[in-house]
Order: C-alpha cells, then sequence, then structure tokens
C-alpha cells in the first residue's frame, strides 16, 4: 500500500514537472503591460530629448532624428557641425533615464 502511494505521488511529481518549469518560463517573460509601459517609457524618453532640442539654440530639434529602446538612445541625422553633434549628445546623455547614446550624427557643410 505505501508502495503504491509513493508510486503515485512521483507519477503525478513527473507529470506535474513540465507544467511547473512552462509556468516558471513564462514568468520570466516581460507581460503585455509591462511592454507597454516599456514603450510609454521609451517614448517619454525620445520626447525629453526632443524637447531639451527645442530648448536649445546650438541645436537643430527638426533634423536630429532620436529613438529609444530600454535606456539606449541612438542619434541621427545630420547637423552642421561638430559642436553641434557634441551638443546634442551631451544633452542626450544628460536626460534622466538615458543608459547610453549611440551617435550617428553625421556633420555636413551647409550649402
Amino acid at each position: 500500500m505505501k508502495a503504491q502511494v509513493a508510486v503515485s505521488f512521483l507519477t503525478l511529481g513527473l507529470a506535474l514537472a513540465p507544467v511547473a518549469a512552462q509556468a516558471a518560463a513564462d514568468a520570466a517573460k516581460p507581460t503585455t503591460t509591462e511592454k507597454a509601459k516599456e514603450g510609454v517609457s521609451d517614448s517619454a524618453l525620445t520626447a525629453k530629448i526632443k524637447t531639451a532640442f527645442a530648448k536649445d539654440k546650438d541645436v537643430s530639434a527638426l533634423k536630429i532624428n532620436v529613438d529609444s529602446d530600454k535606456g539606449t538612445v541612438k542619434l541621427t541625422g545630420n547637423v552642421k557641425s561638430k559642436e553641434e553633434a557634441d551638443k546634442a549628445i551631451a544633452i542626450a546623455k544628460a536626460t534622466e533615464g538615458v543608459v547610453t547614446v549611440q551617435n550617428n550624427l553625421k556633420v555636413v557643410a551647409s550649402k
């Protein structure tokens, strides 16, 4: 009798192990809500940087594209000078929530 109970519990444990493993894997994945919050915070971060560019007379907010992903900010576009690029990078780095800045700005001479 004890052996039957032990075998039953062992069988039950083996049957539930994959379910528990899947539940643990699902718990590690971000939920739709977490993904949405991350998207909002990326959008908010981009907006903060673009607003700071617009307030600065030395940086063109219209010619610099800002993309954010989990705190990584990518700057792309054309700028008039190295100084403008450096200022844009400094503004982005100084923005709360920025982890790293990828500089893909190109200095082009004005016509």
